[in-house]
């Protein structure tokens, strides 16, 4: 067998994936599947993103109860250190983010405080599309840097599927590509041939079976792209399809939320192992406002956060089960956060800084970095000390085993945030 088929199987199927599909597969693929079947040791750590829309007011996320200038500017929406799941003698989870509290004493949530950038946008397309591309003030930029992220590894005919959205709501810019194509899905079926119809697997290994004889090296290259996307295509599709019958159990368990089953749908894509390294989904889109709470802040910020908090921590518990957490970091974020005082209707305006929330197996936990000062504001809005494409740096790199710097366009230091 030639190498590059060789390579080719252990990267994107493993011989046991190909072998597991039955007689309908041709000889040569199936002799192919038995020599590589050694795993070829290559990175598959994953990253889930969960962009929280409208602007999460941080500080009634991450409470600074103990802050007297807290307490002075926020007369109906401050919270107090008797409601508050303390951190520490300073800062608190909010009373409705009780999933959080456990992972962070869990040490598998991470709080990266104060993250922005320099003048930062406050409008809703502004700013999120300066968090989408990584390139702040390029208005003109054609990818998002997870798209460009994604055409980092992408492989044609053999990673066909390296990152995708999944929501409720059109595929950000984020996931924007060069060369990629990115889908947005609702739910795993979507990825399955059987979604395409009874005849769809069919039609793909008759084509395959026509091809019995193996080809020579060199021998017409697209139809040897052709095959080797058919080959992929058929054994995703059987690996999704077993790992959402698998998934049953554990769906249970998550709240009834949509974030919830939408990160249930994630968890089962990466239980099935069909190369997707990058997912992305949201949360606030499809809702009246979502987190940009300008009036009557409190509950709807309340119900929000509580719907987060406890899907996450359903996700975290899911891949935890499976020996997966270790594989996989969620990180959040959004556009911005809010002004420290609150108006008079009982809602906050746009801000700047704001806290990362991280979660994963590798994680060292805890907070990173230090709370904004609330005496040294911009324009009434806390400023942030950590650059985001720092963050992002530090999951391309030392997480994705990306080139950084390709994607983001110059270098950032990375975050110390993964255990040794």
């Amino acid at each position: 067998m030639n190498r590059s088929r060789r390579d080719f199987l252990k990267r994107t199927l493993g011989g046991a994936t190909l072998m597991s599909l039955g007689p309908a597969v041709p000889g040569f693929w199936a002799r192919s599947a038995r020599a590589a079947a050694d795993d070829d040791g290559r990175r598959d750590t994953v990253l889930v993103v969960l962009q929280l829309s409208g602007g999460n007011d941080g500080l009634n996320t991450v409470v600074p109860y103990a802050d007297d200038e807290y307490g002075r500017k926020r007369k109906t929406l401050r919270l107090t250190d008797s409601e508050v799941h303390k951190i520490d003698d300073a800062l608190g989870f909010h009373p409705d983010t009780e999933g959080f509290a456990r992972l962070f004493n869990d040490g598998t949530l991470s709080v990266v405080q104060g993250v922005g950038y320099p003048k930062s946008d406050r409008t809703h397309p502004g700013a999120m599309r300066n968090w989408h591309t990584a390139r702040p003030g390029e208005v003109n930029c054609p990818t998002g840097w997870l798209g460009r992220a994604v055409d980092g590894y992408w492989e044609p005919g053999e990673r066909d599927l390296p990152g995708v959205f999944v929501g409720p709501i059109p595929r950000p810019f984020a996931l924007n590509a060069e060369r990629a194509v990115v889908p947005a899905i609702r739910g795993p079926e979507e990825l399955t041939l059987r979604r395409a119809g009874p005849d769809a697997a069919a039609l793909f290994f008759n084509v395959l079976a026509a091809t019995e004889k193996e080809p020579a090296d060199g021998d017409n290259p697209l139809a040897e792209m052709v095959r080797r996307s058919t080959v992929a295509a058929h054994a995703a599709s059987r690996q999704v399809e077993a790992a959402v019958r698998a998934a049953g159990t554990a769906l249970a368990d998550y709240p009834p939320y949509q974030l919830a089953e939408t990160l249930g749908t994630v968890a089962t894509l990466i239980r099935a192992r069909v190369g997707i390294r990058i997912f992305l989904t949201e949360l606030g889109g499809g809702g009246i406002g979502g987190f940009d709470n300008h009036a009557n802040q409190r509950d709807n910020h309340a119900a929000l956060l509580k719907q987060l908090s406890e899907s996450v921590a359903a996700f975290v518990a899911d891949l935890a089960r499976d020996e997966q957490l270790d594989r996989v970091v969620l990180m959040t974020f959004s556009e911005f956060g809010r002004t420290l005082t609150e108006n008079g209707r009982r809602g906050t305006g746009h801000g700047a800084a704001q806290p990362i929330f991280l979660a994963g197996g590798k994680l060292r936990g805890g907070l990173v970095g230090e709370h904004p000062s609330l005496a040294d504001l911009d324009q009434d809005a806390p400023k942030h000390h950590t650059d985001y494409r720092r963050l992002y740096a530090t999951m391309l790199g030392p997480w994705l085993g990306l080139d950084a710097e390709a994607v983001l366009g110059e270098r950032y230091e990375p975050l110390e945030l993964f255990r040794t």
